[in-house]
């Protein structure tokens, strides 16, 4: 059962890098500025991480193009979906704007199943349906309707996020039979560098003078990165474990965290009806643990 606790210090850490991108996205940075600031910092220590294992592991096999594409293909829905999650701060409460993307529970198990071939369980499903039913409760406006602008964009970054974690997950199946850690920090490496050099190619064009004030703030951004590389080494050591769907799944236990950084960091006062979603997401979460035995 590693991929259960390596999956719930991923979802503590994301919920930290989070936190540090929502200050970020309102001191002086774009949306597009804070999204990069994940991976300016984390490129050099992943591809560092990465020589390191190989040198005490030994090499790993040598990617084709089916781990190309999906670095590629994952690395770009995930930027996306960070974009859209960064701008979603801005329109709704921490916590609520974060639950809003765990849609990508559903969405991810349906990938799974088109793109890898792995199909989930009768209770998996049952899983699923029980904590999107927490997050829905989570996810509704405060005077009790949605929010349409906010609800069209985490959809959207769930999807994305669900689609990264599926090409990540093939990535890492590429490089079999390499070990897991190996597998999982070379694909890490391969994937935030990409990231890293297509962001700051769009910074460039679209928004001249970001890229300084990223720099400059490097003494705040430099934080996002470390969390950012450090989350996406558990993601990816999950992926490498089990599949994307039971990790993604399990992964909402993030919602936990996020509520607790709500109320302890921001002050956002929490309701009733958010406390109702919660208990449901755990209980999910806790019949995952029984399914992905």
């Amino acid at each position: 059962m590693l991929w259960i606790w390596v999956t719930l210090a991923a979802a503590a850490v994301q919920t930290a890098r989070f936190m540090l991108q929502k200050r970020l996205a309102g001191g002086g940075l774009s949306t597009g500025g804070a999204t990069f600031s994940r991976f300016l910092f984390g490129a050099p220590i992943a591809v560092t991480a990465a020589v390191l294992t190989l040198a005490l592991s030994g090499p790993v096999p040598l990617p084709g193009g089916r781990f190309a594409a999906f670095v590629a293909l994952g690395g770009a829905a995930q930027v996306a979906g960070t974009f859209l999650t960064v701008a979603l701060f801005q329109l709704r409460n921490f916590a609520v704007g974060v639950a809003f993307t765990k849609t990508e529970t559903v969405q991810v198990a349906l990938f799974s199943a088109l793109i890898l071939g792995e199909g989930v369980s009768g209770p998996g499903w049952l899983a699923i349906a029980i904590g999107l039913g927490g997050v829905l409760l989570l996810s509704r406006a405060p005077k009790g309707g949605f929010s349409p602008r906010a609800t069209v964009y985490g959809i959207l970054a769930g999807g994305l996020f669900g689609l990264s974690s599926i090409f990540y997950r093939g990535a890492t199946l590429e490089l079999m039979p390499a070990g897991v850690f190996a597998r999982a920090v070379v694909t890490l490496a391969c994937v935030t560098t990409v990231q890293a050099l297509g962001m700051a190619l769009y910074l460039r064009l679209r928004e001249p003078g970001e890229l300084g004030r990223v720099v400059g703030a490097w003494h705040r951004t430099i934080w996002v990165g470390v969390t950012g590389v450090a989350g996406s080494a558990g993601w990816f050591t999950a992926f490498a474990l089990q599949n994307a769907a039971y990790v993604r799944a399990f992964g909402q236990v993030e919602i936990v965290f996020t509520l607790l950084v709500s109320a302890l960091v921001f002050r956002e006062r929490l309701s009733a009806r958010e406390g109702a979603g919660i208990a449901l997401v755990i209980g999910s979460l806790l019949l995952l643990v029984l399914t992905g035995r």
